[in-house]
């Protein structure tokens, strides 16, 4: 719960969440500037603003930021309830059911995503890892990498959705995650992350025969 628009952006740099509720008369930064704030970092968060306004040119300007419901004072907190339940409702039903998987086969690897768990499958010399618990990051990009599997994941959609901010410092801070997730992943010859100059990075997975899993 953040009490003004600025430390909200603030908190939504920090942390990855399913909905926001915006007042649109807040401190610092209304409602609807921190909106547009949001879609320029994330396209998909659903938002629900509340508001006194009722003025029809008020309700539009929310829409066209971006706003999925528009909720007018007073209200009573099970009307809140009810609308959150339907935008959420009405979102999951049209996200990518491939942002839902849970568990992934990466060539010989077998990834957990729950627990961050990164296991090789195939017998190694001892003393050797075959199994490395992910921190956070290391789990949420190796989980978008195989979301894109074979095909370009995109720099700004890992950016934006992981580091919360595209630029610069940023996009230096994701190859030093990619680098790690090459390491964890070089035991298997048929894996490889690929750079994509000017669009992101492309985890390959090919098969026996030469070809993409």
């Amino acid at each position: 719960l953040a009490t003004d628009g600025v430390l909200g952006l603030e908190a939504f740099k920090k942390s990855n969440y399913d909905l926001c509720v915006f007042d649109v008369m807040m401190p610092r930064k209304d409602g609807f500037t921190l909106a547009r704030e949001i879609r320029e970092r994330n396209q998909e968060v659903p938002i629900i603003f509340l508001t006194a306004k009722t003025m029809k040119d008020d309700v539009l300007q929310g829409f066209k930021i971006g706003a999925d419901d528009y909720i007018s004072k007073p209200f009573n907190s099970e009307e809140l309830l009810y609308r959150i339940q339907a935008v959420l409702k009405r979102f999951n039903k049209n996200a990518d059911p491939r942002d839902e998987q849970r568990e992934f086969t990466i060539g010989k690897y077998h990834f957990n995503y729950p627990v961050r768990i990164l296991t090789f499958t195939e017998p190694v010399k001892p003393g050797e890892d075959n199994q490395w618990k992910l921190s956070p990051k290391e789990a949420e990009l190796l989980k978008l990498f195989c979301k894109y599997m074979n095909d370009v994941m995109p720099r700004s959609e890992a950016l934006n959705k992981i580091w919360h901010e595209d630029n610069y410092f940023t996009a230096r801070s994701m190859d030093v995650f990619v680098t790690k997730l090459r390491k964890y992943l070089a035991k298997d010859a048929a894996i490889e992350i690929v750079n994509i100059h000017g669009n992101g990075f492309q985890l390959l997975v090919k098969d026996m025969a030469g070809g993409t899993a």
